[in-house]
């Protein structure tokens, strides 16, 4: 099985050369490197240069966009797997590809958790993840993007979609995942380490904006209360909830047991 690994860069020469150094430790060693860089201004096409002898193609030039860049990315990829791993992200353990070439189920996109370090503090957390995706998914949040891995046939009629600045592999999820059915595998790895201060976190208003754009084309306004009433709890009680619900006879019969009480008493003390 061979990775695309397709990573793009602007202005961030320390952070790219974390990447690459993250993935030529790989312990499996099939795989390509694109790297498509956005005409940067600092020592960024250097470090490409210096770790030439890895990367199948890289390219330095003017985009409209992250994901303008990605699909760039996405049109040289040649391997049955791909993987965007930005600069300044990096995969977390040397055998993480070893690990996945291993999976023996069928699946069109493997997603496993992020880890998000702090360097100031030297404190980092693992991303929360569901037991399965659905809609609920992607209204709650989303699925982290740099810890997927992604047959390569799901872009043969299919780009991402560059009239969003921010949230277009969002959309590409749900067009795939929630309207298509294609098949998910959820995995405990932590597949990627993330680099603080991602653009998602420095344009929160562009974010809401682009994720209402897109929950409102695929939710219909009469379902979307339900989903405004379960996003009260927390992401991680959602999870939870549900996992329970769908697993366990005993809880679902307690949880009804429990909300009758709680309406007699509310009732009676009225």
């Amino acid at each position: 099985m061979k990775f695309s690994i397709i990573t793009i860069n602007k202005n961030n020469g320390g952070g790219l050369r974390k990447t690459i150094e993250s993935i030529i430790k790989q312990t499996y060693k099939d795989w390509e490197l694109i790297v498509i860089d956005g005409a940067s201004t600092d020592d960024s096409v250097m470090v490409i240069k210096e770790y030439e002898k890895h990367i199948t193609y890289w390219v330095s030039e003017i985009d409209s966009g992250i994901y303008n860049a990605m699909n760039k990315g996405v049109k040289r990829a040649q391997g049955e797997l791909f993987a965007f791993i930005n600069s300044g992200d990096c995969l977390y353990k040397t055998n993480i590809l070893d690990t996945i070439s291993s999976y023996s189920q069928n699946f069109d996109i493997l997603v496993g958790r992020d880890y998000h370090f702090n360097d100031i503090t030297n404190k980092g957390f693992a991303s929360i993840m569901p037991q399965w995706v659905s809609m609920l998914t992607f209204y709650i949040e989303t699925l982290p993007h740099q810890s997927a891995f992604f047959k390569h046939t799901l872009f043969q009629n299919k780009l991402y979609d560059e009239t969003f600045s921010i949230c277009a592999d969002m959309a590409f999820y749900i067009d795939v995942i929630v309207k298509q059915g294609c098949q998910v595998l959820i995995t405990d790895e932590i597949i990627c380490k993330r680099e603080q201060g991602g653009i998602s976190n420095r344009a929160e208003n562009i974010v809401h904006e682009e994720r209402l754009k897109i929950i409102n084309s695929v939710i219909p306004i009469g379902v979307r209360k339900d989903y405004e009433t379960l996003t009260l709890l927390d992401k991680s009680t959602v999870y939870k909830f549900f996992y329970l619900c769908n697993k366990s006879h005993l809880f679902r019969r307690i949880l009804t047991i429990f909300i009758k009480i709680y309406y007699k008493i509310n009732f009676i003390c009225k």
